[in-house]
This record gives structure tokens, C-alpha cells and sequence, in this order.
């Protein structure tokens, strides 16, 4: 397959999986609005069911999702309005077969751990790519506080951990919407992933990590011309 054909793919899988996602949300809802590629193409498909009738509201999980979610029309609410989400719909980085997590690739993973964790319910959409037996060929992301970041970076490598500090194409740190760094820390092949998460939340200056653990409820997976429903 040339890689012209397997973009055409990928963003086919993308797209159907998305589709699906959208047979969970009925009129009414207040809505999780999640970051990344697929979640792009979830706005803008719920952004036509909007224009056709549908009402929902939303919080976005960053602010380049709420710019989306402004363009395609999406009435927008933040966490002073409602103390509960009825659904969440994400993408992610990486999916173990316990429907364990690897998020943050897109520097989000703050809000959308919050976003998650005020959900009645998760549905995470992804292309086949996204599916592995265990999480880890992905390096995981960690948002820590810029005051200390060089020491947070030396506990996370006595951890087991290879730390990088992401930054831009003009190589400075790149900071998330709340104003943090973020480490993207290479543990190798995550056995167990809660262990991780909890020894990684120990860490004084931590804001966040990447991991997902137990957040999960169904996975949309788009596989070439179908889709894959896990539920958990």
C-alpha cells in the first residue's frame, strides 16, 4: 500500500469511527468535546446534526477544540454551569486491550483527564493504529509546572523513565493551556499501567500524566471499511 492510499485509509477510519460515535448522543446532552484529529471530525459531524435540530451543549477539552466547536456552531458551557457531563468523546494516543489510555500527544491531557473524570460516560474513538496489546511504543506525556520541571524530569528517570521536554519548532518548551510543561517520558513497555499512574502522581509538580486508567467505557474503532464497538 502506497502512502498516499494509506492516508486515504486512515482518514476513512477516522472519519467512520467518529460517525459512530455520534449514535450515543441524544438530544438534550451536555457533552464532553474532545482534541485530536478523530475528535476534529466528531465536531464537525455533531456541528451538522446541530444546524439540523439537534440540541446539545459542550465543554471543550482545550481551546483548539473550542475553536472548533465555535465554528461548527456548538453552544459551549464550562464547569460554573454544570457539575456533571452526560458524555465524553475523545480520541486518544494508544489503547491496551483493558481499554487503558495513552493521551496528551496533542498537549490536552489536563482538561481532558478533568473533562473525563466529570463524564457519565466515555466513548474514545480511534483508527486501527491505536490499538495495542500494551501501552509504551508511545512515550508518554506528563504536564509538569515550568518552576520545576529539571528536577520533576530527574525523578521521572530514576522511575525507569527517559524524559524530553516537548518543544517547538524554534526549540522552545512548549506550554499547555494552563500554562505547564510537558515531559514526554519513554517508561519502555507499560506492564501495569495503575502502578505507573500512581507512582508517577507521587511526584510533587506533577500536574497531570497521560494515562488513562479505568476511564474508558466503549471504544469506536474504525478498521478499514467498519467499525469496531469494545464496551467495557
Amino acid at each position: 500500500m502506497n502512502t498516499v492510499t494509506a492516508t486515504v485509509d486512515i482518514d476513512r477510519e477516522k472519519r467512520l469511527a467518529a460517525s459512530k460515535s455520534l449514535e450515543f448522543v441524544r438530544d438534550g446532552m451536555c457533552l464532553g468535546l474532545g482534541s485530536g484529529s478523530t475528535a476534529a471530525i466528531m465536531l464537525e459531524l455533531l456541528g451538522e446534526r446541530v444546524r439540523q435540530g439537534l440540541q446539545i451543549a459542550g465543554i471543550p477539552t482545550s481551546e483548539a477544540s473550542r475553536r472548533l466547536a465555535v465554528q461548527a456552531g456548538i453552544t459551549l458551557l464550562g464547569f460554573d454551569q454544570v457539575n456533571e457531563l452526560d458524555l465524553t468523546i475523545d480520541g486518544a494516543d494508544q489503547v491496551d486491550r483493558d481499554l487503558n489510555l495513552i493521551k496528551g500527544g496533542g498537549g490536552a491531557l489536563l482538561r481532558e483527564k478533568i473533562v473525563a473524570s466529570f463524564s457519565r460516560r466515555v466513548i474514545i474513538i480511534v483508527d486501527s493504529r491505536k490499538q495495542v496489546e500494551e501501552l509504551g511504543s508511545f512515550l508518554l506525556p506528563v504536564e509538569v509546572v515550568q518552576f520545576a520541571w529539571r528536577p520533576i524530569a530527574e525523578r521521572l528517570r530514576g522511575m525507569g523513565a527517559e524524559p524530553r521536554l516537548r518543544t517547538d519548532d524554534a526549540g522552545a518548551p512548549r506550554v499547555t493551556d494552563e500554562g505547564n510543561y510537558i515531559l514526554d517520558c519513554d517508561f519502555g513497555t507499560i506492564h501495569d499501567p495503575p502502578a505507573l499512574a500512581r507512582e508517577i502522581e507521587a511526584v510533587s509538580g506533577v500536574m497531570e500524566h497521560g494515562l488513562f486508567v479505568g476511564l474508558a467505557d466503549v471504544l469506536v474503532v474504525g478498521q478499514a471499511a467498519d467499525v469496531l464497538v469494545i464496551e467495557r
